[in-house]
């Protein structure tokens, strides 16, 4: 190494100042080139984690990723989050661990702000309104499906005439995971979990829509095909539920996936609505009584009285009365004390009973059941694996435990029909491909680090390795150079000879200068050298000129 250097020190020496500087700025540039190369290579490459982050949400997203220690970029044009392609999951389960980002949606922590002095009624009613549609929308993208929501409230004046009352309508926007999808349970659970947030807020005035533009709620109180599309789910979970029972009593004999079973229940949604009133008549029961009781003065036995004349003054006759509704005693007492008259009315009502009654809806009219039984795997005499049909005894148990299973009915026209075939073997899928080595998420990186590579073979070798070979040839050169001159110098007054002021060095004659004050001393050194060997002198000056270009 020391040697390479000198004799670079030496070729420098040898050269013209002009070139010199070239050549070093040169090489300066080479060796940035080559090292910003590999630096280069050695950075991964970066893909956006999060884009269209507000201010506040892409701080927090920063923070958290220099607290993990995840390399990160921030896009100076777009602001976009940018990690290392080999982190960015890694980088987005970390940050969904700690709730980033929130979004730029504020709840109530609006109402924390200060409102100000002078702040109107309005203008609170409207924050108040914003901070539930914040609140709302929070709520709603908790759900494991969605990825963002909008919540838009229109909440009219409270009028205090029932006639001009309106009511409230809310609309949401839900922005799903790509892939992903909610269901008609989903739905409506958002519907009610809106109505019942919102005071006065009915299910009916929920209007929810997806990023597509699709109408996700059916408004059931206005469309009507919500009940039947209510029924018709209804009646496929009963089917499906019938299905997996048959499935889970015949696979464990049959065999997995030897059972193809189909239900078609037929069912009744009618509404019924029954009023019933009885009476029992061995159950009478005093509703109301009415007695009156007119009696007379009381006279005695033997006082006269009546219209004043002859016959009222003569004792009368004890005649004998009979009343079927009066006593012997009462009878007595009434001839005893004078007239006496007894009416009384009683009212009995019956026992009855009022019931209202409603009866469910979906039941079951009739049962349809198709089962398809894979024939039995045996083996022969040669140990091998063969087809055979199923007897009739074993479909004939198949039937009655299906018919167990299901609740069979022979009296409402259940049916159940179970036959043996053999099934097509279904072909063996192809294989998956494999990614080619053009889609391998490695590649990249690779052919980054083997471009750097071959940059830097291309710098050592193409550039830095030519001019040091051409630096230490010029050191060379320079080197025999200066030996000769030394030569010519050490034998220039003692009379040497012509061929003594020429040297032969590696191949290449080489002139001596004299060495001397005078230029005539050195005019006549060259002349004796050009006439003892021209040819030498000739080589010498073509190479001087070679050397020079």
């Amino acid at each position: 190494m020391a040697m390479v250097k000198q004799e670079t020190v030496q070729g420098f020496q040898g050269l013209p100042a002009l070139r010199q500087i070239g050549l070093m700025i040169g090489l300066a540039a080479s060796v940035a080139l080559g090292v910003a190369v590999v630096l280069w290579s050695q950075e991964p490459n970066y893909t956006v984690l999060y884009a269209g982050l507000g201010n506040k949400d892409a701080g927090e997203v920063v923070d958290a990723l220099k607290k993990t220690g995840i390399a990160f970029e921030v896009d100076q044009t777009t602001g976009a989050v940018m990690v290392a392609s080999n982190r960015v999951r890694d980088a987005r389960m970390e940050l969904a661990r700690e709730g980033l980002p929130e979004g730029s949606a504020m709840g109530f922590e609006m109402l924390q702000k200060d409102q100000g002095f002078g702040t109107s009624q309005f203008i609170e009613t409207a924050r108040y309104q914003r901070a539930l549609e914040g609140e709302l929308g929070r709520t709603i993208s908790t759900l494991r499906n969605i990825e963002s929501a909008r919540v838009h409230l229109a909440i009219p004046k409270r009028s205090v005439f029932l006639r001009d009352r309106a009511k409230p309508t809310a609309s949401v926007m839900v922005d799903m995971y790509s892939g992903r999808s909610l269901d008609e349970e989903q739905v409506a659970a958002i519907v009610h979990l809106v109505s019942s947030s919102v005071p006065h807020l009915e299910a009916e005035k929920v209007t929810i829509v997806d990023q597509k533009g699709n109408l996700l709620s059916n408004g059931s109180a206005n469309n009507s095909m919500a009940p039947s599309s209510s029924q018709f789910s209804y009646n496929r979970k009963l089917e499906t539920t019938y299905t997996q029972r048959i499935r889970d009593l015949l696979e464990p004999v049959v065999g997995p996936g030897r059972v193809r079973a189909t239900v078609n229940a037929d069912l009744d949604f009618t509404v019924t609505e029954r009023t019933q009133e009885s009476y029992n008549p061995d159950l009478p029961a005093l509703r109301s009584e009415q007695v009156s009781e007119d009696i007379s003065n009381a006279r005695s036995a033997g006082a006269g009285g009546g219209i004043p004349g002859a016959l009222s003054n003569q004792p009368a006759e004890q005649p004998t009365l009979v009343d079927p509704n009066v006593s012997a005693d009462d009878a007595e007492t009434s001839s005893a004390s004078g007239n006496r008259s007894k009416r009384s009315v009683r009212n009995y009502e019956l026992d009855k009973t009022i019931s209202h009654t409603r009866l469910a809806t979906g039941g079951i009219r009739k049962l349809s059941i198709a089962v398809v039984i894979d024939n039995k795997q045996e083996l022969d005499e040669n140990d091998e694996l063969v087809s055979k049909p199923w007897s009739d005894d074993e479909i004939s148990r198949f039937s009655n435990l299906v018919k167990e299973s299901v609740g069979f009915n022979a009296q409402r026209g259940d049916t159940v029909n179970i036959i043996n075939a053999s099934f097509v073997t279904p072909p063996e899928p192809e294989p998956v491909p494999e990614l080619s080595l053009m889609e391998q998420p490695w590649i990249w990186d690779v052919a980054k680090q083997a471009a750097g590579a071959l940059g830097l073979l291309v710098v050592v070798f193409g550039v830095l390795k030519p001019v040091m070979r051409s630096l230490a040839e010029k050191g060379e050169q320079a080197a025999q150079h200066q030996a000769a001159l030394a030569a010519a110098a050490a034998g220039g007054e003692g009379g040497v000879g012509g061929q003594d002021q020429l040297s032969l060095t590696g191949g290449s004659p080489q002139l001596a200068a004299p060495q001397g004050n005078s230029y005539e001393q050195s005019l006549e050194t060259a002349k004796s050298v050009v006439n003892d060997d021209p040819k030498r002198v000739a080589q010498v000056v073509k190479n001087w000129v070679g050397e020079d270009g």
